[in-house]
């Protein structure tokens, strides 16, 4: 577009702006004045360039700003999107495992913090015991993505407190008693649900017992 294009665009805009602010229901509008800002920004763009300069969309930073940050905010939600359609997907199977009893034999993979969440939103907010005392087992015993420490110390913002604590607590009995059944540590769930903040010290002062 060369200069008088441009001019005739910014007549037609406070025109549009003049006529817009005689209508109350169009007072919260903001696409009009952002439309006529725009074509006034444009207007001045060519007023500070050389005679005869034409305005090219694709030469204007402030054009190719605004469309950069479209494509990332596309490519956000595109992300967002298959990442929740991935957390689905992982919901799915570990409830499928829980239903033939496997959940327990199972190792969880990263991102299973999220799938947990999955599930409990899905049950209406209910805590799915089961699946938090798998969690738990698997970080007290450094299975799976936990073998990983990054994993570990990542987890402290992802899962709940009542799993850290049944976690940590798990993880001091095993140091005290060698080789015991985690089928015979229930009472650890049952005390890091009620009470996580005792559980919690509780493992604290049997890691200052260790040897």
């Amino acid at each position: 577009m060369d200069a008088g294009a441009v001019a005739a665009a910014l007549d037609d805009a406070r025109f549009d702006a003049r006529q817009d602010s005689r209508h109350e229901d169009l007072a919260d509008d903001v696409r009009g004045p952002a439309e006529l800002a725009e074509w006034e920004r444009i207007a001045q763009l060519l007023a500070d360039a050389a005679p005869g300069t034409v305005y090219d969309p694709d030469a204007d930073d402030v054009v190719r700003a605004e469309l950069a940050a479209e494509a990332a905010a596309a490519a956000a939600r595109e992300a967002e999107l298959r990442e929740a359609a991935r957390i689905a997907v992982r919901a799915d199977e570990l409830q499928a495992l829980r239903e033939l009893g496997t959940l327990e034999q199972t190792e969880p993979r990263t991102g299973d913090e999220a799938a947990r969440d999955e599930l409990t939103r899905r049950a209406g907010g209910y805590v799915q015991a089961d699946v938090d005392a798998w969690l738990a087992h698997a970080l007290a015993a450094h299975l799976g993505h936990y073998r990983d420490s990054a994993a570990r110390e990542a987890a402290a913002g992802l899962l709940t407190p009542p799993v850290l604590a049944h976690a940590a607590l798990l993880a001091e009995l095993a140091h005290l008693v060698p080789g015991v059944d985690v089928g015979q540590l229930a009472f650890a769930a049952r005390l890091a649900t009620t009470e996580p903040e005792a559980a919690g010290a509780l493992a604290v002062f049997l890691a200052r017992l260790r040897p």
